[in-house]
């Protein structure tokens, strides 16, 4: 299998994306209260924005995710860079909200960075290795994280624009560097299906959840992307009114965070599943989360919370094994198929959980429980612990659907 130079790339790429996402992050308020003209006006646009990428993002993906099995990873790797770096060029020029929301549809039906990655890593690592590679693609996201709001942040001090034309240059350059060394990582095959019935989000879906392991590997999923969704929409306001901390103390204990997390996950993830099993790696990491959801919802001193990131950094061995763990259910034809269903399980969380976490945190204020939405996420991730530990072991090389 063709391993170089197509896993440094895919781990630049990943960088290179949340870098890209990273810089508008603090600017996308005040861009759109320039373009909007009004603060209130702009965080409506800023929800319908979200949601209509997550909408777009969630019928689409398993359409992308066959087109991948069909003519090959590369062209819609490529293509997808190519939309987010015009999203971004757009969010830089547009002189109106409705321009943006227009772009940004466009970048969600277009969002299949992660469904190509992980079934390209499935393609040329094989499943004893593919750990190491999830584990890896964690720490360049992470790292992509650190870096981006820093630079962003520096970048919109001088212009609200600027970050959007570095996102945008971000995203071009990629996709000129894949076009000219990325290989495919496998031939388009002719012969995967491409019908209505599995392209479509429902389609795709019924036929991944239908399937004994995949499908609680696939439920699995959904409870922890609801739980990781349910925490990411509610922290800085928690960490704000539990600990009074300012912009500038939340922002580097999440940096910090994720620096120890990109660390952790590039040096330590491989031996821990290589010595547990994806299995019980799965199990274990979803078992921290618990915990650290749990601490979370009852720390009443930053020491108390200080000890609970400790714990979440030591759980992102999780993810990677799941990850690994499905990668290995799924037949070589058909990685990009399954990819495609789980992205648009995704989607829906983020597309639906805020909204719903943002009420729940608001009614949990009047009632003098901030906690209360990280016991409900820490509820959801046992649950998915529970699947986890129901579900068969892995077998390596499956010659068909488990």
């Amino acid at each position: 299998m063709r391993r170089a130079p197509a896993l440094s790339f895919l781990l630049i790429t990943v960088f290179l994306d949340l870098l890209s996402l990273g810089l508008i992050v603090p600017i996308v308020p005040a861009l759109l209260t320039t373009v909007t003209g009004d603060a209130a006006d702009a965080v409506r646009w800023s929800g319908l924005l979200g949601s209509t990428f997550g909408l777009l993002q969630f019928v689409v993906a398993p359409l992308l995710g066959q087109l991948s099995d069909r003519y090959g990873r590369r062209p819609v790797l490529l293509t997808s860079l190519a939309c987010l770096g015009v999203d971004w060029l757009a969010h830089a020029i547009s002189p109106d909200p409705w321009t943006l929301l227009a772009f940004h549809a466009l970048a969600g039906a277009c969002a299949g960075t992660n469904t190509v990655v992980n079934a390209y890593v499935a393609d040329i690592i094989e499943p004893r290795g593919r750990a190491r590679a999830y584990g890896l693609i964690g720490a360049a996201f992470s790292c992509g994280f650190v870096a981006g709001p820093t630079i962003g942040g520096l970048l919109g001090a001088m212009d609200v624009r600027l970050p959007f034309f570095a996102a945008a240059a971000l995203c071009f350059a990629n996709v000129a560097y894949g076009w000219f060394v990325l290989p495919e990582s496998r031939p388009g095959d002719r012969t995967t299906p491409l019908t209505l019935r599995t392209a479509n989000p429902i389609g795709a879906l019924t036929a991944v959840l239908r399937r004994p392991t995949l499908g609680r590997l696939a439920h699995a999923r959904l409870y922890s992307d609801i739980a990781r969704m349910t925490h990411q929409s509610t922290w800085a306001f928690y960490l704000t009114t539990q600990f009074t901390w300012s912009t500038a103390h939340i922002g580097l204990v999440m940096a910090g965070a994720a620096l120890a997390g990109a660390l952790f996950q590039a040096t330590a993830v491989a031996p821990i599943i290589h010595r547990l099993g994806v299995k019980r790696a799965a199990v274990l990491g979803a078992t921290l989360t618990v915990a650290t959801l749990t601490g979370t919802a009852f720390a009443n001193a930053p020491w108390q919370l200080y000890a609970v990131q400790t714990v979440a950094v030591l759980s992102s061995f999780g993810p990677a094994a799941a990850q690994s763990w499905i990668s290995t259910t799924a037949t070589p034809t058909e990685q990009g198929t399954v990819q495609g269903a789980l992205t648009a399980i995704s989607a829906t969380a983020e597309t639906l959980v805020p909204i719903t976490a943002a009420a729940a945190f608001a009614w949990s204020l009047t009632h003098a429980t901030p906690g209360l939405p990280f016991a409900v996420a820490a509820a959801f991730t046992a649950t998915s612990a529970l699947l986890l530990s129901k579900t068969d072991r892995p077998r390596p090389h499956p010659t068909r659907p488990n």
